[in-house]
């Protein structure tokens, strides 16, 4: 049996949660019912009460209730609930956790949730979860079930997919994970347009007795992949692909934040460092792109998204971004340029090809770069195999050996 936390304003969503701690207990586990609310008395009797929640963060619940101000009220009790679930979780007396909520109930519930570490069992039933999750989300593994209608009474829609969100934390509780070999781990960054060139890489570091793990691109898995770097993991990075900094830059979507490429360097651990798919900015369907851009060159990838190829000079200021990126390496760092295409759409009779975008790229990158700093050219394509040799083998010479697996 385990033990899982249901947490949520009990105040105005009270018989909803305690409806699926009740499904929870029909399943063998032991709810944990926590009210995070601040209006009026819950309507249920909880097992934590909100003034538990709120000392816990130190948080003045009769001040805020007596103000009546709800923001200050969600905001404090998003904070207090964090620090509450999280001491539950390290002191092993809950193994999951739900929570249902409409927009003030998602930001209490889903706080606490990236509060936890990957891997631990979260679901978050919100109102908001068909739209823009990513607030919510962060860069945790937080699963966001749709409620379809309100929070807002047990009816004939709420019924099935309480019990299904409920079935689900279940499921997750009950999930023997398999056992593996803990092999050092190495974080690498990948595309659609750089796939082959982690995957040869990926191959040679597993040889060498590492466990790779890829990230996508998307911003968001640059977010993640730096969060983890930070939190100590990671003993090596294979950063080849860095295009979220073009976005982040020239105003595509899939911008990873300004402190992409930071986590190794304030880390001291082995990393290398490839210009790869700096060529393109992402933005949604055709008719998304702003009106600005007309003019530039543009690559339909698929109906949802369109590149835009980044010219001469935001290629040289990317350089500049990254080879500062490169300085602040407390750590073994080395910075490869795949001098004929930085993605497979850059390459000659490829629809990206600019011998003077990649040109100011490159010349950004070296002008930049402060002596010390190994710069390694190839005369090759980035999806190569000897590109991706020459980044593998790179790092490896930085890291510890290993014996093949």
């Amino acid at each position: 049996m385990s033990t899982i936390a249901v947490l949520g304003t009990l105040d105005t969503k009270g018989h909803e949660h305690a409806y699926v701690a009740e499904i929870i207990r029909s399943r063998g586990h032991q709810p944990l019912l926590i009210d995070t609310g601040s209006g009026e008395a819950p309507q249920v009797k909880p097992d934590v009460t909100r003034e538990e929640v709120a000392a816990a963060n130190g948080v003045d619940l009769a001040g805020i209730m007596a103000r009546k101000d709800r923001g200050e009220a969600v905001t404090a009790m998003a904070g207090a609930a964090a620090v509450y679930l999280a001491k539950l979780v390290s002191d092993g007396r809950v193994q999951g956790v739900i929570s249902l909520g409409g927009g003030g109930g998602t930001a209490i519930g889903s706080a606490a949730m990236r509060a936890l570490p990957v891997g631990f069992p979260k679901v978050m039933v919100s109102t908001l979860a068909a739209g823009n999750v990513a607030p919510y989300v962060g860069t945790k593994d937080i699963v966001m079930f749709p409620s379809i209608v309100d929070v807002s009474g047990i009816n004939r829609i709420s019924r099935v997919l309480l019990a299904r969100a409920a079935g689900a934390i279940c499921g997750m509780v009950e999930t023997n994970v398999p056992a593996g070999e803990d092999k050092p781990l190495i974080a690498a960054s990948m595309f659609g347009n750089t796939t082959d060139c982690v995957n040869m890489a990926k191959k040679i570091l597993e040889d060498a007795g590492y466990e790779v793990l890829v990230f996508h691109a998307t911003g968001t898995g640059g977010r993640i992949m730096e969060s983890l770097i930070e939190s100590g993991m990671f003993a090596g990075v294979l950063d080849i692909t860095t295009t979220e900094w073009a976005d982040e830059y020239v105003g595509g979507i899939l911008g990873a934040g300004p402190t992409r490429l930071d986590a190794a360097a304030k880390a001291g651990i082995p990393s290398i460092i490839t210009p790869g798919c700096l060529d393109m900015v992402n933005f949604g369907e055709r008719a998304t792109v702003p009106t600005k851009f007309e003019g530039r060159t543009f690559y339909i990838h698929n109906p949802q998204v369109t590149l835009m190829r980044t010219n001469a000079a935001e290629c040289a200021e990317l350089g500049r971004i990254l080879a500062e990126k490169a300085n602040a390496c407390r750590g073994p760092v080395t910075v490869l340029l795949p001098k004929k295409a930085i993605s497979i759409i850059s390459a000659t009779g490829k629809p990206f090809h600019s011998p003077e975008a990649d040109a100011a790229l490159f010349e950004g990158i070296k002008q930049h770069l402060k002596p010390g700093v190994p710069l390694l050219e190839l005369d090759c394509e980035i999806n190569a195999p000897e590109f991706a040799e020459a980044c593998a083998k790179t790092l490896l010479a930085s890291l510890p050996a290993r014996k093949a697996a």
